[in-house]
């Protein structure tokens, strides 16, 4: 038996775009040497070059999470940064430039998103950038690359947290804190959309937003303390912590026995599971997985408007710094992008 071959992929095909070859080197943010936001300079580097299974992408947009700025300031991920100067940044949104093979399901010119492998490889704060293909997914149609950009870690954590470890149903009871934060955003949607009843601790300003999200109830930690208004929830998602105060160890005493506590901020409550072990509730901490899978699905949702990502500000790209200052403010309501190139 004879097989045709398998036509191969070019700009004219759909939902693709043309493109150019890329140049030998590229602007990038840069950081020398932990530091504060202003360690972060503009410089001229190589366009890394992809093997195997990774793609080449031209970024449009990259977004600012906290985690970018505690690894530049010597936390976060620092420790495994193998050189310097190195390229921050894990969510992107832009064009294929390279593919591993001509019939690969994401051929040049089409529009993606995803996660960067950094600190394994360079990340998204330049003009180009090398990805593994099951880190990324076409990007939503219904989004700019701009608002595209914005989604991939914060939806992709939110994913995990509500779908894959809480298992969001009808009927359960899950309190979120942080709620009109990047990750708190989608996990608040995420939650409501699979039926959970949702209790929110926010700033009042943001609380007639949270509940148009699908948020049940909106506790303003400014004025309430949260475990003084609810009791016996299933499950707390936790984006705060007990650092700079007590978040983690109050959320203990709204659980019901056997409930479940989601501890996400890396450090920010080390004794966590000891705690919630002497409580008589489960616990657990949580890491984003680069999942093009579930990216793809996440795709779909923003494409139906049952799920929307807010963009608090924009910033060009030599003006991370003073996006990492914004991020570093603790007040963002959803997310920060840099804008680094033309779409």
């Amino acid at each position: 038996m004879r097989f045709r071959p398998l036509p191969t992929a070019t700009s004219s095909d759909p939902d693709t775009i043309p493109f150019a070859d890329p140049p030998d080197s590229m602007r990038a943010m840069v950081i020398d040497a932990p530091g504060d936001p202003d360690a972060l300079r503009a410089a001229s580097v190589p366009v890394p070059s992809p093997v195997m299974s990774e793609l080449l992408v031209r970024v449009v947009g990259a977004g600012v999470n906290p985690i970018d700025a505690k690894t530049r300031a010597g936390r976060g991920v620092s420790g495994a940064i193998a050189e310097y100067p190195a390229v921050l940044g894990y969510d992107f949104s832009g064009i294929v430039v390279t593919s591993p093979y001509e019939a690969h399901a994401l051929p040049p010119g089409t529009p993606v998103f995803g996660m960067t492998a950094f600190p394994r490889s360079g990340g998204a704060y330049g003009e180009y950038v090398v990805v593994p293909a099951q880190s990324v997914a076409r990007k939503p149609s219904a989004l700019s690359h701009v608002e595209a950009a914005g989604v991939p870690l914060a939806a992709l954590t939110a994913w995990g947290l509500v779908v894959e470890t809480a298992h969001a149903h009808e009927g359960q009871r899950v309190l979120i804190h942080a709620g009109s934060g990047g990750v708190g955003h989608f996990a608040v949607q995420f939650a409501a959309y699979f039926g959970a009843h949702v209790t929110v601790t926010a700033s009042g300003r943001n609380a007639p937003w949270l509940r148009e999200l699908g948020a049940s109830v909106v506790i303003d930690y400014t004025t309430t303390r949260f475990e003084e208004v609810v009791a016996e929830v299933d499950v707390v998602i936790d984006l705060v912590g007990n650092v700079g105060g007590d978040t983690g160890s109050r959320s203990l005493t709204v659980l019901r026995r056997g409930g479940l506590y989601i501890m996400v901020p890396t450090g920010a409550w080390p004794g966590y599971a000891e705690a919630a072990a002497g409580a008589g509730v489960r616990a657990t901490s949580y890491k984003v997985i680069p999942d093009g899978g579930a990216l793809a699905t996440i795709a779909r949702l923003l494409d139906s408007g049952a799920v929307q990502v807010y963009i608090d500000r924009v910033f060009d790209l030599d003006e991370a710094a003073a996006a990492h200052r914004e991020i570093e403010d603790g007040h963002t309501r959803g997310k920060i992008v840099l804008r680094v190139s033309d779409g």
